[in-house]
């Protein structure tokens, strides 16, 4: 498969089919950190030189190299773009949007990474496909979860302006109020794209459904709940049980042993910011589904691109019911989940 690369992941020196974008600012402008991590993308992606060549040139190290070209990608002098069409896009991917009527995008893994390694990788890929989702003046909302966390990290700088992140449920749990936590995501979205950030700043479960209906009609929940709705891009991944690295929904003290055994008995698979579902996509007759602060998966469902991040064959079960239930149009994942996908059964769409 032939690719076009626009940046990112240093590619082999030499390469054809990579070139680097950047505007170049006056000289005056720059601070001598970023001065030398312009050259060295200059002379790496655009000159073709080894890192062993700018090291001599710009009188440093092979691995100060590396620092600065890692820089470069980060603060966006240098953008990577994949473009896998037609003919050239992996049978893989091809019968995986066939099938379920979304676009995929499958990150290459192999047998010997590990659970940690593989959704780094998912993350850091999954980072790239969000730059290119994202423009100005959109309202992008935003799960937190352990994938979600990671994906945080590997984002990269792409200005915009009129943009609105905001936090798709509540992260407070009778240990913490989540806020910290919650906000280190939400702060790292909006520095990577110069947005305005909108926390919410409730618990991730009520009590009692009645108090959840209540703080609905609270102006300022109603502010948030007024963003929310005006998303037009939605990026989550899927709480698991059965995942290697846990969700966080579930290791973070924010169920009880009752209601994860309820859950269970109930036949729920997963969910998406707190909201659960079962093997068909239905949160009908879940009962903490009353009494959680995420949004309804009908209204999910409402908004236009929906971006989901999944990492482990552990969360496949969660997958299948997800894409049953019509909650994803856009899936990054793990080549050997992608397989397990495309290979074993699961319960038919609609």
């Amino acid at each position: 498969m032939k690719q076009h690369l626009t940046s990112d992941f240093p590619p082999a020196p030499g390469a054809q089919n990579v070139q680097a974008k950047h505007q170049a600012p006056h000289p005056a402008q720059v601070v001598p950190r970023e001065r030398d991590a312009l050259r060295a993308a200059q002379l790496y992606y655009l000159q073709h030189l080894t890192m062993e060549s700018i090291a001599r040139e710009l009188g440093v190290s092979r691995s100060t190299v590396s620092r600065l070209l890692g820089m470069a990608r980060r603060t966006g002098l240098v953008n990577i773009e994949i473009n896998a069409t037609g003919d050239r896009t992996p049978v893989l991917v091809r019968e995986l949007e066939r099938i379920y009527g979304l676009q995929v995008f499958v990150v290459p893994t192999d047998g010997s990474l590990s659970d940690s390694e593989i959704l780094e990788r998912v993350s850091s890929h999954a980072a790239h496909v969000l730059s290119t989702l994202i423009s100005s003046g959109m309202t992008v909302g935003v799960a937190w979860g352990s994938t979600v966390q990671a994906m945080s990290n590997a984002l990269s700088r792409k200005p915009t302006h009129d943009t609105v992140i905001v936090q798709l449920n509540g992260a407070a749990n009778p240990q913490t109020t989540g806020l910290t936590y919650a906000s280190d995501i939400l702060q790292r979205f909006g520095a990577a794209f110069t947005a305005r950030v909108e926390q919410f700043p409730v618990p991730a479960f009520f009590d009692r459904a009645s108090t959840r209906e209540a703080m609905w009609r609270e102006g300022s929940v109603q502010r948030v709940l007024k963003i929310q709705r005006n998303m037009t891009l939605a990026v989550f991944s899927l709480g698991a049980t059965a995942a290697a690295v846990p969700s966080q929904v579930y290791r973070g003290g924010y169920l009880t042993h009752e209601e994860d055994r309820a859950l269970r008995e109930r036949g729920v698979v997963g969910d998406v910011a707190t909201m659960f579902f079962d093997a068909h996509g239905s949160d009908e007759g879940i009962e903490i589904n009353e009494r959680a602060t995420g949004p309804s998966l009908q209204t999910l469902r409402e908004v236009p691109r929906r971006l989901c991040v999944v990492s482990g064959r552990g969360k496949l079960t969660a997958l299948r019911g997800a894409l049953a239930g019509g909650l994803v149009t856009d899936l990054v994942l793990d080549e050997g989940t992608a397989l397990e996908l495309l290979n074993s059964p699961g319960v038919p769409l609609g």
